[in-house]
């Protein structure tokens, strides 16, 4: 079987560095020279041997600049034999446009899968790993010989819940229906009740809770949410299950992007208790607050790539 050897953009270095820390004495650690020239040009150089093995390459699509890393690696490595490619995606940045409102939007979220699907294939093909997208729909973007893998991040979900509980009694919400099967789902397992809040949107940035579809009075209330990004849908969620009676709100997201300030403003406002994501974005490992808990998905990537090899 060929070596494995692991390589990470310039954001995910930290990520590969937990996941060498799981895999130091079978996968190898990748080797690159990056440097800007004055002009603003980006340099990269593969300074280890790849040539038949199996590259892992990590990395987000977390803005245009990160993704063009992204694909420029992927590429040198091809180009310089690799028996196989996996890219590992672990927040895939332009799920929030998977399809077009109005006349004239572009659907991002597919531009960059057709971007990434257009790599040349190595003699075992490449793959793609993607963790918990905003909508699975995405994976069929992906074109020509590209595979797509979805990866669910559900039993950090389900470890989260358990130590926020204590062995208390909770109720399992989301923010809006849109991700009320895959929350109910949730439900099921803990035997617990699920709680689905109703939005309107108002605006690209305003949205309105009409409805909480479960009992919440008294209880432990863990929202869960795949990303937070500016935490204004998760705040008013939250307010409604507190109107509703809730005793303790906490929340669990798979990608904490946290933007702008985001983070202070879901800590300022008092409602929630607690925070529990994961490192898929590099965002949430710059928070130093004993409100945030951030746990790692290494072990998940690790599984995927040994399982799937």
């Amino acid at each position: 079987m060929p070596q494995k050897i692991i390589f990470a953009t310039q954001h995910y270095q930290y990520l590969k560095d937990r996941i060498l820390a799981q895999t130091a004495s079978q996968w190898e650690n990748g080797q690159l020279e990056i440097r800007d020239f004055p002009d603003g040009e980006h340099y990269h150089r593969i300074v280890s041997e790849i040539s038949n093995k199996e590259v892992i390459l990590l990395g987000g699509t977390i803005d245009d600049k990160e993704t063009l890393e992204l694909y420029d690696l992927a590429s040198g490595c091809i180009q310089l034999g690799a028996h196989s490619l996996t890219i590992v995606i672990p927040f895939f940045g332009y799920s929030t446009m998977e399809r077009a409102v109005q006349h004239g939007e572009i659907v991002k979220a597919k531009t960059r899968a057709v971007l990434f699907s257009s790599l040349p294939n190595t003699s075992r093909g490449n793959r793609i790993m993607l963790i918990d997208l905003h909508v699975d729909g995405i994976t069929w973007y992906f074109e020509n010989d590209i595979r797509p893998v979805h990866l669910y991040a559900k039993d950090f979900v389900k470890e989260a819940a358990l130590e926020i509980a204590g062995g208390n009694p909770f109720v399992l919400a989301s923010t809006d229906a849109g991700r009320a099967k895959w929350v109910e789902s949730l439900a099921n397992d803990f035997h617990v009740p699920a709680a689905f809040a109703f939005k309107r949107r108002i605006s690209g940035e305003e949205t309105a809770i009409t409805a909480i579809s479960a009992d919440v009075k008294d209880k432990i209330v863990i929202i869960y949410d795949d990303m937070i990004r500016t935490g204004g849908s998760l705040l008013h969620a939250a307010e409604a299950y507190i109107q509703a009676g809730a005793h303790e709100i906490y929340v669990i997201t798979t990608h904490g992007i946290f933007a702008g300030n985001g983070f202070q403003k879901i800590k300022d406002s008092g409602i929630i208790k607690g925070i529990y994501c994961t490192d898929t974005h590099p965002n949430a490992l710059l928070i130093q607050d004993d409100m945030l808990q951030v746990k790692s998905v290494d072990q998940l990537i690790v599984n995927a790539v040994m399982a799937r090899s």
